[in-house]
């Protein structure tokens, strides 16, 4: 094993960077603010579920809306 894999990688492209632009462009950004321990909590709790940060909160917030929409008169 003396030699080692050398990748190509060499940034990315332009049109990698349009695709990355046109994707992103999809979304938007939420800040949410918490402290840092709460932070890790939340993280290490989606980890542990198999899924993102991003996931879980979104998982979150689709079940609060629908428990929510079940409680309005």
């Amino acid at each position: 094993m003396s030699e080692e894999k050398k990748g190509s990688y060499k940034g990315l492209t332009e049109a990698r960077r349009r695709a990355n632009k046109k994707y992103n462009n999809k979304f938007v950004e939420v800040k949410v603010r918490m402290v840092p321990e709460r932070r890790t909590i939340v993280q290490e709790h989606a980890a542990s579920m198999g899924e993102s940060t991003t996931a879980f909160i979104n998982r979150a917030v689709d079940e609060a809306l629908a428990r929510d929409k079940k409680k309005k008169p």
